[in-house]
């Protein structure tokens, strides 16, 4: 991404009704996935900001977190925000060893390059078997927009895609899941219908009263998948698999 896009990423995401609800996915996937009471080790691959990290470990003090981008100024912004292990590096070439995490997180990265599957094998790589992979990706080529511009986007899948990403790496038990359904009308609206010549990205704030409708539709999101429920449609993808113990 642009520089601009990681500053305007930087003032939002710990607020913004988005990231709110994408890091809840993450935490209740981690719960399921990593011993409680327990370390474990947790790579946020393509950690932006820091956001996703600084949510998590407020509140799951024995998760240890390494994060890496290859963006330097996302780095000086993490490092600034939370401290501890974060690298400059690519997720197409891990600066870790083989089998040293728990759990492996990627939201909103992989669109962004030519060849996910390189970035795949090495997140299967750095996983101790047992370990789950995370991956968050947007929707739909069809919905394709100034969104997808600014934040220099490659591509947008199909449920069958990810599935099939995950499965090619290596991964079982995979689970897929769109999310962002039942905003799914507005963010189809803004971006096709009543896009202005000066949009750029969607990560900014919006107003209060904008930000407690759009957490309420999450909130009721997020009980449908706790209920074990999945969304057939929304603008976002999310998906689980586990590494092999054998």
């Amino acid at each position: 991404m642009n520089p601009d896009e990681y500053r305007k990423l930087a003032a939002v995401e710990d607020s913004m009704w988005y990231f709110r609800s994408l890091h809840a996915h993450v935490e209740r996937v981690l719960e399921r996935a990593l011993p409680e009471g327990r370390d474990a080790r947790v790579l946020d691959a393509g950690c932006g900001t820091g956001g996703l990290i600084l949510r998590l470990h407020a509140r799951h003090s024995f998760w240890q977190w390494s994060g890496i981008d290859v963006s330097p100024l996302a780095c000086e912004f993490a490092r600034q925000r939370v401290g501890g292990d974060i690298r400059e590096a690519s997720v197409t070439a891990l600066p870790f060893g083989d089998q040293e995490f728990n759990a492996v997180v990627s939201a909103d990265v992989l669109y962004q390059l030519e060849n996910p599957h390189v970035a795949l094998s090495e997140f299967f790589r750095v996983l101790r078997p047992g370990g789950s992979v995370t991956i968050n990706l947007p929707a739909y080529m069809w919905m394709w927009s100034y969104h997808d511009e600014a934040v220099h986007s490659k591509h947008r899948y199909t449920r069958d895609e990810v599935r099939a990403l995950l499965l090619e790496a290596g991964f079982r038990g995979v689970q897929v899941t769109h999310w962002n359904a039942l905003p799914f009308p507005l963010i189809y609206a803004k971006r096709k219908l009543f896009r202005h010549q000066s949009d750029t990205s969607d990560v900014k704030f919006y107003p209060a009263p904008a930000e407690l409708v759009l957490r309420a539709a999450m909130a009721v999101e997020h009980t449908w998948l706790r209920l074990g429920g999945r969304w057939a449609w929304g603008s976002s993808i999310f998906a689980v698999g586990k590494k092999p113990l054998g």
